[in-house]
This record gives C-alpha cells, structure tokens and sequence, in this order.
C-alpha cells in the first residue's frame, strides 16, 4: 500500500516517539490510514488501519491480562477483569494516542478532518490499536510487551483501577438510560464562520424536549459542550452541583 502524504522520514519520526525500529515502515504507515479516506483516495477497504487494530486490540488485551496477572496476584479475577477493562477502552487508549501525537500523523478523509478526527478519543484510540498491531506484525510479541509495559502502568497509575471519567456525550447517554430509559439526540442548530474558523452550534434533545446546546470548533465538541450543560442542567435539578470531569 502506498504511504499517502507520509514519507520515510515522517515515519521515522512517529517510530522513534514509539521506541521501535520498524524492518516493514508500510505496516506503520498503514496503521495511521483512517477509513474514512478509502473512498476519498480510492483505496480498497483492506488499506486503512481496521484490520491492524483488530490485531492489535487482541494483543493489547493479552499485555494488558499478563501484566495485571504477574504484577497483582492478590487480587482476585473480578478486580482483574476490571483493571483490564479500564486500560483498553477508547477513552483511555484515545489519551495515549494523544499523549503520543498520533493526531499529527492520521490519514483521514477531508469531512472527517474538518469535523475534528484528529483530536477524537475514538479516532486516536483506533488507530494506536493498528500501531499496537503493526508492531506485533513488525516486532513480535516481547516488543510489544516492552512498549506497553510503562504506558500501561502510568495509566493504571494515573486512573486507578476505575479508569479515566467518561466522556460527557457518554455520561448523559447513561444518566438518561438509567433515569428515564431514554437516548440523546444531537440536532445541528446552526454553523457560523468561514471555512477556516467554523464555530458549531449543537443541541441535545431527550424526546422531544431540549435540554441544552452547545458550541464548539467541531461538532463533535459542540455536541460534548451541549451534554455538559446538559448535565449540568440535570445535577442542579437533582439538587447536586458535581459534574464528573471529562478527559
């Protein structure tokens, strides 16, 4: 597969934030292919990073059981499976993905760029699962190992055994779920601005009832604005003014 926009020295430059010397560099290059440019650059569907992160969120989930299971072995399987869960979610991979750069280096297509992709904690999660998986492809195993061990464990430091908070957008979905069996619906309201320097007004509705709106640079931030309010909204009406932190 072709690098697209990315040359060797690019390349180079992310492997070396990774500690690894790839032997292949196109499974790196393929690992930071968004799907949403196949069809903006006429690839085919195995081009972009899928199937690697769905080699690589396999791998990570092993690292990630082995090292809990050796470095904890006090604790019992619940706790365990826990833990485990709170280092592979979106959430928390998104945060090393960001800590990392990877926004710098996507491949993505122009819609889902200008709508914020590249700082998206789902987008930059994915894809450090296709890195994850172009290094066990690359690499091996014990490289693997090596390049999780410490990130894996600043994140269990970080967060305890909980995880990082949810995302506001996800924290209204539960709270409504939970209270009034209920989903949030997102409406565009309206989108002011040149090109360049969008500001993105966003609604939240339950049913047909508003419960706030939102602005932002992007949808998708907008939309996370509208849910805080939103929540906020909530609380207050609940008679309680703490809303978790978002990431």
């Amino acid at each position: 597969m072709a690098n697209l926009n990315l040359d060797d020295a690019t390349l180079e430059r992310l492997a070396a934030r990774l500690g690894i010397r790839f032997t292949d560099r196109s499974l790196l290059a393929q690992a930071l292919v968004h799907r949403s440019l196949v069809n903006e650059a006429d690839l085919a569907d195995q081009d972009s990073n899928e199937r690697l992160e769905f080699l690589g969120d396999a791998a990570l989930g092993l690292v990630a059981a082995e090292l809990l299971y050796r470095r904890y072995p006090e604790r019992a399987e619940g706790g365990l499976t826990h833990a485990r869960a709170s280092l592979v979610n979106l959430t928390s991979l998104g945060e090393v993905g960001r800590t990392l750069g990877l926004g710098d280096f996507l491949q993505l297509g122009r819609g889902e760029d200008l709508s914020g992709g590249r700082d998206r904690s789902s987008v930059l999660g994915r894809a450090f699962e296709a890195v994850l998986g172009a290094v066990y492809l690359d690499q091996g195993l014990d490289a693997l190992r090596d390049l999780l061990s410490p990130i894996l464990l600043r994140e269990l430091d970080r967060h305890g055994w909980e995880g990082p908070a949810k995302d506001f957008k996800s924290q209204l979905q539960e709270h409504l779920q939970a209270k009034a069996r209920a989903t949030p619906t997102y409406e565009l309201v309206s989108t002011e601005g040149p090109d360049h320097h969008r500001l993105f007004t966003m609604s939240v509705r339950s049913g047909e009832a508003e419960l706030a709106t939102g602005e932002g640079s992007s949808k998708q931030r907008a939309e996370q604005a509208a849910a805080r309010a939103a929540l906020t909204e909530i609380h207050n009406g609940e008679g309680t003014t703490d809303v978790p932190a978002a990431n």
